[in-house]
């Protein structure tokens, strides 16, 4: 064997010994991060969506690096303990929507939703565009939660009743199931009285008479949960709710130990479900319409005089609260911001913006 020779095999001895000892040993000391992460909803509201859709991304993004275990809302603590327990790290992550947290900020009110406030659209515009992140970041942060937003809903379907609801006399009297701090006060300003119940009670609450009126989320989860079985009426448009934010909160600190590019990863995989989840919401809202319709419900509309009032009292309530609060008056001066830049081209926009109904359709049979 000549020494040309030799000195081939010497030199693919030691890039075999390399091979074969140093890199799977590196290999080997890279743990995957273990994170439980569960939610404020039950298997049978479809709000749950978002949150699978995020595990999902977020599996597939940091395959070999990161792996959530989803629990479905209710099986590890009852929803409303959550954000204490990702805060305080007894679990690395939870879903929900903002506005359940409203009694530890009310800044927390106009994160999810908001009366005649943001649409889904200008959620989005916002958050990712406008300056809403930076609120976020800060409202939840002062718990120890870092926060990603996973998806908008629909308008929320407006209230759903056994008598037609038309006129602002119409509501005087009722109790009505709705969610959000100023929705309580514009309910009663209006003569009737917010009751709080969570959305699994809804359907006994409407069957038994308890309620009168009840709201929810989009056409599929108010399908889902029964509504179409224990009312006659669906009053619309839902002003109490335009939109309604969907997002995953992450403990602080599990947050930090991923390092830039885990976050960054995750960063792109709640856009991910924000895009599956917000389109699929939509979309099914035609299905599910359609289903309450073919039931025999009865879709009234507000008379135009009634969403006029509504708006003046919610601009009294809103003043009152950003008078009370420093960070509830920063998020409603961003959100205001955004609209009177965004106005100019919404007018501009007329009857195309997001999509509109044409008068007619063309003869392609």
């Amino acid at each position: 064997m000549g020494k040309k020779s030799v000195l081939i095999i010497m030199v693919l001895s030691l890039l075999f010994c390399l091979t074969a000892g140093i890199i799977p040993a590196n290999a080997a000391s890279e743990k995957v991060i273990k994170w439980k992460m569960t939610s404020t909803w039950p298997p049978s509201i479809s709000l749950i969506e978002a949150d699978q859709a995020f595990v999902k991304a977020a599996n597939q993004i940091c395959k070999g690096r990161l792996d959530i275990k989803f629990f479905t809302g209710g099986t590890l603590m009852p929803s409303y303990e959550v954000f204490d327990a990702v805060g305080k790290g007894t679990i690395e992550a939870s879903g929900d929507w903002p506005n359940y947290w409203a009694g530890k900020d009310s800044v927390f009110d106009t994160l999810g939703s908001y009366p005649m406030g943001l649409t889904p659209i200008d959620y989005l515009l916002w958050i990712y565009q406008g300056g809403g992140q930076a609120i976020y970041d800060e409202a939840y942060g002062k718990f120890g939660i870092v926060y990603l937003v996973t998806g908008v809903t629909p308008m929320e379907c407006g209230l759903r009743s056994n008598k037609p609801i038309k006129t602002l006399e119409d509501l005087k009297g009722m109790k009505i199931r709705m969610s959000g701090q100023t929705q309580g006060k514009l309910l009663k300003d209006l003569g009737a009285a917010q009751v709080a119940m969570s959305g699994q009670e809804i359907y006994q609450a409407l069957q038994k008479g308890v309620i009168d009126a009840a709201e929810f989320s989009s056409p599929s989860s108010d399908w889902r949960m029964g509504f179409g079985e224990v009312t006659k009426y669906w009053a619309v448009p839902g002003w109490h709710q335009p939109a309604s934010v969907m997002g995953v909160m992450i403990n602080k600190k599990a947050w930090d130990d991923l390092g830039p590019d885990l976050q960054e990863d995750l960063r792109y995989a709640a856009k991910a479900a924000a895009m599956e989840f917000t389109t699929k919401q939509y979309y099914d809202s035609i299905e599910f319409t359609q289903k309450f319709i073919d039931k025999g419900i009865q879709i009234t509309t507000y008379d135009p005089s009634v969403l006029d009032t509504i708006e003046q009292l919610t601009n009294k309530h809103t003043a009152e609260s950003a008078k009370a609060n420093p960070l509830f008056k920063k998020s409603i001066e961003s959100q205001i911001k955004f609209r009177k830049a965004f106005s100019q081209w919404r007018t501009m926009e007329g009857e195309f913006k997001f999509g509109f109904n044409p008068k007619t359709y063309p003869d392609i049979e």
